[in-house]
């Protein structure tokens, strides 16, 4: 737990106990010590008993606003870990903090990140706003998310976060508010500050073979490439092993190191292919791919998603302005933590905590992340999004 600066202040507590109600008071415990948070941001496993462990971190912090979400894994300054939960909290002078909550997002997310995103009308005014959003990746197009959230605060206010997780059972994924968890949700912290935040944004995937035509979608399911089943181009090109072709669960385990890239005004977009449909041969991402566009399948390896790691430090850390930071937030997917094996992303947590300069780290893993600076696209997937404060 590290405080660098007498005004703003960041810090992290985290616990792997098994019990719901001692891991929330070890958690926030930590992260709190005596202070008065401004906004608590918990990541947990869906393992727990998640409302009792909400309830009792919401407790300890004298109710604190709070958000959250189940994760794919946990984020902290000790690495990566699972079955775990992340309590950060922020406070000091220098912060202000309005959150939202909309529910029944799966039949209108570009409406339900609209009124969530309207808490930033609340914040105070201070120089430096972002918007923080974590939704159910498991609603459909998440690209619904950012536009909805960018027709209200435009492009003057940046968007970061992600979607929640579920440990890759691609069930159901919870979200926090307060004392509530619930899930097809989208949560928001609109998040003003004295001092600048910064926003890195990097996936460290390499194109694999010939771009290829989306000829037939619909919203985030990949009907056709070149006029032939999207699901057969992907197994044959790049070689699917033979469980990968008729059981969903270890397609899954290839899909996600197996991107699919797309090609934007802005630049190359990633998608996590989530799910294969065995009987239409469709391929199902997180979100949209639009029809007509370019794609290619991607991969990546330790070093080129490492690389990757460090840009995204160096880019959120060039705008605090010179200013140390007092903290950072990672959304990190988790098709990138497959590539990297336990050791890569221990490795991966070091480099972020090296970054950081001895401020503290919190995050997840995540089923899609959220950064859009400019322009009003800012959906990825299997991208690492990192937020620093100052």
């Amino acid at each position: 737990m590290v405080d660098t600066s007498p005004r703003r202040w960041m810090r992290v507590g985290r616990s792997a106990a098994r019990d719901a109600q001692a891991a929330g008071e070890e958690a926030a415990s930590r992260a709190l010590g005596q202070d008065k948070a401004s906004l608590l941001a918990v990541f947990a496993s869906d393992a727990y008993d998640l409302e009792l462990l909400v309830r009792t971190i919401s407790e300890r912090s004298g109710g604190a606003p709070l958000i959250g979400c189940s994760t794919a894994g946990e984020i902290g300054a000790s690495g990566p870990e699972d079955a775990s939960v992340v309590v950060t909290a922020l406070g000091g002078e220098g912060f202000s903090i309005a959150t939202a909550l909309a529910t029944g997002a799966s039949g209108r997310l570009r409406l339900a990140s609209a009124e969530v995103a309207a808490s930033v009308s609340r914040v105070a005014e201070r120089p430096h706003k972002v918007l923080m959003l974590l939704s159910d990746g498991l609603s459909g197009d998440q690209q619904e998310v950012v536009r909805g959230a960018y027709s209200v605060v435009g492009a003057a206010v940046p968007l970061v976060g992600g979607c929640a997780g579920d440990d890759l059972k691609m069930k159901r994924t919870y979200q926090f508010h307060g004392t509530q968890v619930v899930t097809d949700a989208v949560v928001a912290a609109a998040i003003g500050s004295d001092s600048p935040m910064g926003i890195g944004v990097r996936h460290g995937w390499r194109r694999v073979g010939e771009p290829m035509l989306v000829t037939g979608s619909a919203d985030n399911r990949v009907l056709t490439l070149d006029d032939k089943p999207a699901l057969d181009i992907y197994l044959d090109r790049l070689q699917a092993p033979a469980g990968a072709r008729t059981d969903a669960a270890a397609f899954t385990r290839f899909a996600i190191t197996h991107p699919l890239g797309l090609s934007r005004r802005s630049g190359e977009e990633v998608r996590f292919v989530g799910e294969a449909n065995f009987e239409d041969r469709s391929l199902v991402c997180i979100a949209g791919v639009p029809q007509g566009g370019l794609a290619w399948f991607m991969e990546g390896d330790d070093s080129s998603v490492l690389e990757a790691t460090d840009a995204a430090c160096s880019d959120a850390l060039a705008s605090l302005a010179g200013q140390r930071p007092v903290g950072f937030l990672a959304f990190d997917c988790i098709a990138r933590r497959g590539v990297l094996g336990d050791q890569g992303i221990r490795r991966e947590v070091e480099r972020i905590s090296l970054h950081a300069g001895g401020a503290p780290i919190a995050g997840f893993y995540t089923y899609g992340e959220i950064a859009r600076t400019n322009g009003v696209s800012g959906f990825h997937n299997q991208t690492l999004v990192i937020l620093a404060l100052s």
